[in-house]
């Protein structure tokens, strides 16, 4: 008899689940209401893994959307079998070569982790802690407005 508890193991830290995680992460910060923690947790994970060497940059690609000006460049990632683009430093546009558009042949094999698990093993690989956003703040100090009759003080 097979005893298969391995889905329900906690996830540890490796090249193959942490890029996993970021790409779920990064999926679900393009259409959250509030993604500013989503994004905060992807970039901060994959500078780890560039500073221990598990990530590599590989070059420039034009952004598909550019903010305010007609051009923008992001920085390639390439991180076990997945790709990202962050902002790029200043050093990057010297170091690194301009890729040109970005293919979009190119895509990320499926993911088999929940948002949930990708936030977890990411927290706990970052130390990064969540707050609660803006929206929660707004609701917890809400106060219902008070309708007196007409001609009634409001004080």
């Amino acid at each position: 008899m097979r005893n298969d508890h391995s889905r329900y193991a906690p996830v540890g830290p490796t090249i193959d689940n942490l890029s996993q995680a970021i790409y779920i992460v990064n999926r679900h910060a393009k259409t959250a209401p509030n993604p500013k923690f989503l994004y905060q947790l992807k970039h901060d994970a994959i500078k780890r893994l560039l500073r221990e060497g598990k990530a590599k940059k590989v070059g420039l690609h034009f952004s598909q959307n550019p903010k305010l000006s007609q051009q923008q460049s992001d920085v390639l990632i390439v991180c076990g079998n997945y790709s990202f683009h962050i902002p790029p430093a200043k050093t990057d546009f010297e170091d690194l070569p301009h890729l040109g558009k970005l293919d979009n042949a190119v895509r990320n094999p499926k993911a088999s982790l929940s948002l949930t698990q990708a936030k977890k093993l990411l927290i706990s690989y970052t130390g990064l802690t969540d707050t609660p956003n803006q929206q929660e703040k707004k609701k917890a100090n809400y106060q219902k407005p008070v309708f007196k009759k007409l001609g009634e003080s409001y004080f």
